[in-house]
């Protein structure tokens, strides 16, 4: 049996390459100025590519949201198992408002990339949407998730109010940011994640001036009906993650070219039994929680 239905919105977003990037886009913003950031520094060093492994996350992602069930909850106990390992090494657990914080960003970007490249879900979607995810969270063990989308969306504005500050880790990851994708891309991705992200995060971030991406945003489906998208693809994407960006598309049954740069099988795992290292590293809640392990 499917872990996700096939046909279901989360099938469509998740395999959606631009819907992908705008979910890490949000994702990347407000995973910034989450007060759980000191487990990035935990090995030393910021992550050496963090838009490389933005490919690695969505390849653990697809890989659950297209998976069997049994495979799926192999992926998720293999989460877990890394969780703990790390959790081992410093001696302190992962909050379990940190892991809730995580999976609430995905839900949300989610809902928010269809909006932005589609249209508004339907209250069905919506609640689908967060079906799939609470199951996901379950699978990883994370306690006292609420139980329908509309408790979800009241506890995510709390975790929105309480967990979130601009700090030393914000302007750190930013510089990141704006290292590997260079001055022009950084800037859009600002403008972008001031149209995308809610508006604590923009306060927070002092995000300004994205407006005039909402019609270009609203006309992008109908250049990709044109045949432009491989251009726009190369006029937005770092030439070193080309590749890995369109391969986020997701064609039933197979893996995603970001999953096979990660040299996963068809089971979830690495065929290789290793972690991914370089510019695909990590699990899904292992690089946005900020996580990994030593090499």
């Amino acid at each position: 049996m499917d872990f996700v239905e096939r046909g279901s919105i989360v099938r469509r977003i998740w395999g959606d390459g631009d819907m992908i990037l705008l979910v890490f886009a949000g994702s990347a913003a407000e995973f910034a100025l989450n007060r759980a950031v000191d487990w990035l520094f935990f090995t030393g060093k910021l992550p050496a590519d963090p838009i490389g492994r933005l490919f690695s996350t969505a390849g653990y992602a697809q890989h659950i949201v297209f998976a069997d069930s049994q495979t799926a909850a192999r992926t998720l106990d293999r989460i877990r198992a890394v969780h703990a390992a790390v959790e081992g090494q410093r001696g302190q657990r992962i909050p379990d408002w940190a892991h809730r914080d995580v999976l609430y960003m995905l839900i949300d970007y989610s809902e928010r990339a269809h909006e932005m490249l589609a249209r508004p879900l339907t209250a069905d979607e919506q609640r689908e949407l967060y079906d799939v995810f609470r199951r996901v969270g379950t699978g990883l063990g994370i306690p006292d998730l609420p139980r329908t989308y509309g408790e979800w969306r009241l506890d995510r504005e709390l975790h929105l109010r309480r967990d979130l500050v601009h700090g030393e880790g914000t302007e750190a990851l930013y510089a990141q940011y704006r290292k590997h994708l260079g001055p022009a891309r950084y800037h859009l991705l600002l403008r972008l994640q001031a149209i995308l992200t809610p508006g604590h995060v923009r306060g927070l971030l002092r995000l300004k001036g994205g407006a005039w991406l909402r019609p270009l945003l609203r006309i992008y489906p109908m250049l990709v009906r044109a045949g432009l998208r491989s251009i726009i693809q190369r006029l937005l994407m770092p030439s070193a993650y080309l590749e890995a960006a369109r391969g986020l598309d997701y064609p039933a049954g197979e893996p995603s070219r970001a999953a096979q740069l990660c040299g996963m099988d068809r089971s979830g795992l690495h065929s290789q039994g290793q972690e991914c290292s370089g510019r695909v590293g990590t699990s899904a809640w292992t690089r946005l929680v900020g996580l990994r392990r030593n090499s």
